[in-house]
């Protein structure tokens, strides 16, 4: 018996939340978007001192991007969501 063959990405997936580390202020402190995310899926990169997704699990809620202080975060809703 065979095993079916399973398409792969040839790109890897885009996450849904990214942060600009130009404007992000997680080196000074800031936790607002991990604090507000109702799923936990973001974290601070403390070696880079920005916030990031650590999970691809995002509810598309937006907090994150709401209450962001410096507009860092980005939410990229999917169209078929829109």
């Amino acid at each position: 018996m065979t095993t079916p063959i399973r398409p792969q990405a040839l790109t890897p997936s885009q996450v849904p939340v990214t942060v600009d580390a130009d404007k992000c202020i997680a080196h000074k402190g800031c936790t607002v978007c991990v604090d507000v995310c109702p799923l936990d899926v973001l974290a601070i990169d403390l070696s880079k001192g920005t916030a990031y997704m650590k999970f691809d699990e995002c509810w598309y809620c937006m907090p994150c991007e709401k209450d962001c202080p410096t507009g860092a975060v980005h939410v990229e809703i999917p169209y078929l969501l829109r």
